[in-house]
């Protein structure tokens, strides 16, 4: 004869209600990251293009003319469609043309709720990312 403890014998798992909370919680993050993601990927294209931008022998000598047409062509190339040349922002104090982009990228989200991610990069690495307000 076998005897059960009567803690042993209860049931355990996840009831039908925490099982819903948990898939919602999954599918809201789910969302985000199908949302963010391709936003976050031509981010770092942007970042990527600034990069090669800044490490050629040619740089300084460049006009800003030339180097919104060489932006437009690494972007194309890049598929990068949110920065567009005359977006940029060239900046020649010291000698050296700083390059930089500042955009948000905005898209809905549920209903009238949308999200929000604001975007900084530079042809210097040391620069601080500018506040948009």
């Amino acid at each position: 004869m076998t005897r059960t403890h009567p803690l042993q014998s209860r049931q355990r798992g996840l009831s039908m209600i925490g099982f819903l909370f948990v898939a919602a919680v999954l599918v809201f993050v789910a969302m985000l990251a199908m949302k963010l993601v391709p936003a976050y990927i031509e981010f770092f294209s942007v970042k990527k293009i600034f990069a090669t931008m800044g490490q050629e022998s040619d740089f300084r000598s460049k006009s800003n003319a030339e180097l919104r047409s060489d932006f437009a062509r690494r972007a194309s190339v890049g598929y990068v469609t949110v920065v567009k040349p005359e977006h940029l922002t060239i900046d020649r104090r010291g000698g050296v043309p700083v390059v930089s982009a500042d955009y948000e990228f905005r898209t809905k989200l549920v209903g009238n709720a949308s999200l929000v991610v604001d975007f900084s990069a530079s042809t210097n690495p040391n620069a601080a990312p500018a506040r948009i307000e």
